[in-house]
């Protein structure tokens, strides 16, 4: 098979119709310029310009098509402007909707759980120390000493005296159960001066802890509920609670010891002074001056535990703790509550002294607020161990 060569000069074959005739007339040895603009087809239809035009690539250039038709373009993508608007419209509403959303969450919460709620991790809020006064004992003392209160317990084998948090404003308050355990009526003198009767709401023998309730009381101020799994040893500390009475004694120092293995008696008649009236504790008992027996280490302090006892781990403390300190509030310096104080150990008492003894050689206990805070639910069903 061999190949033509084309004549120098001879015109070109120009496409057919489909009947063989050559079309007419000739069409140009050039494209014709198209339209840059699109070409609108009717309502939700846009055509661009044919292949084949200039610098499109069309048909005659090595694009597809045919010459001279237009072909439908892809769908142009909407202008940065307008795709910015609605995502910042959106990203604006998600924002305002966090804001409204977490504020609301944080208000009917407090409503719910009226301020009691929460994990044992968890913070329950309350009375705080002011952005001001934070990091200082005065500024802790000042927010928190409203919150604390004394307890007065009678019971057959005398009167005792303890202290206790307030942790709802309508006068739920938190002690040891050894301040309350065996009263027959119980009396509870605010910071102002004010006294309450208050009941037993629910007590737990086992981790030493009770929940009392005052009778027709309302706007009080409660303490904040911290997390002890944030406790650190070396960090300072502050005391409240009536050592001897004496209501609203504040002293201060740091955490000495995590996780101490502390035991104590289980109930009211444990004791060997219970005869004396020591009756609740580490209050002032009939005898004068009782302290509360717990075991450490292996050695019994403040005389014999009896044989019905409970250990717990206990945050151990150089902050002055007396008798009368059971129940009150060991608190950081951000002013939230961290333990409850429940043991404290004075010389004199192991010498089988009757009087009101030496007083703190700063080694004291806390019952940390993260276990009360995982009991409470039981305390408030009113059970009892």
């Amino acid at each position: 098979m061999t190949e033509t060569q084309r004549p120098s000069g001879e015109y070109p074959m120009y496409p057919s119709y489909g009947n063989g005739d050559a079309a007419y007339p000739p069409p140009p040895s050039y494209q014709p310029v198209q339209p840059v603009e699109p070409v609108a087809m009717g309502p939700g239809a846009t055509v661009w310009p044919a292949p084949g035009t200039a610098g499109s690539g069309g048909a005659g250039h090595g694009g597809d098509g045919f010459p001279g038709l237009p072909q439908a373009a892809p769908e142009p993508s909407a202008p940065r402007r307008r795709a910015r608007r609605p995502v910042a419209l959106l990203a604006a509403v998600a924002i305002a909707a966090a804001i409204v959303g977490g504020g609301t969450a944080t208000v009917i919460g407090q409503l719910t759980d009226n301020g009691t709620g929460g994990t044992a991790g968890s913070v329950i809020p309350g009375t705080t120390v002011s952005q001001s006064n934070k990091g200082t004992v005065s500024g802790v003392a000042a927010a928190l000493s409203p919150t604390i209160v004394e307890i007065g317990a009678t019971s057959a084998s005398g009167q005792s005296t303890g202290s206790g948090v307030v942790i709802t404003s309508d006068g739920e308050i938190v002690t040891n159960n050894h301040v309350i355990a065996g009263a027959s009526s119980i009396k509870v003198t605010l910071s102002t001066g004010k006294t309450y009767n208050a009941d037993i709401v629910g007590t737990d023998a086992d981790k030493d802890l009770a929940l009392i309730k005052l009778q027709g009381a309302s706007g009080l101020k409660t303490a904040t509920l911290g997390d002890s799994s944030q406790v650190a040893v070396g960090d300072q500390v502050v005391a409240i609670g009536s050592p001897e009475g004496l209501t609203g004694t504040v002293t201060s120092g740091i955490v000495s010891a995590l996780d101490r293995d502390v035991t104590v008696a289980k109930d009211s008649d444990s004791g060997s002074d219970s005869s004396q009236g020591q009756g609740q504790g580490q209050g002032q008992g009939q005898g004068g001056g009782q302290q509360w027996p717990f075991e450490f280490g292996g050695q019994q302090f403040n005389g014999d535990t009896g044989d019905s006892t409970t250990t717990y781990k206990a945050i151990q403390t150089d902050a002055s703790l007396n008798p009368g300190n059971s129940g009150g509030a060991l608190i950081n310096m951000n002013g939230e509550i961290i333990g409850i104080n429940s043991a404290m150990y004075s010389a004199s008492s192991s010498s089988g002294s009757s009087g009101s003894g030496a007083g703190s050689v700063g080694l004291g206990f806390a019952i940390p607020v993260n276990t009360l805070k995982a009991d409470l639910d039981t305390l408030r069903a009113g059970d009892s161990s």
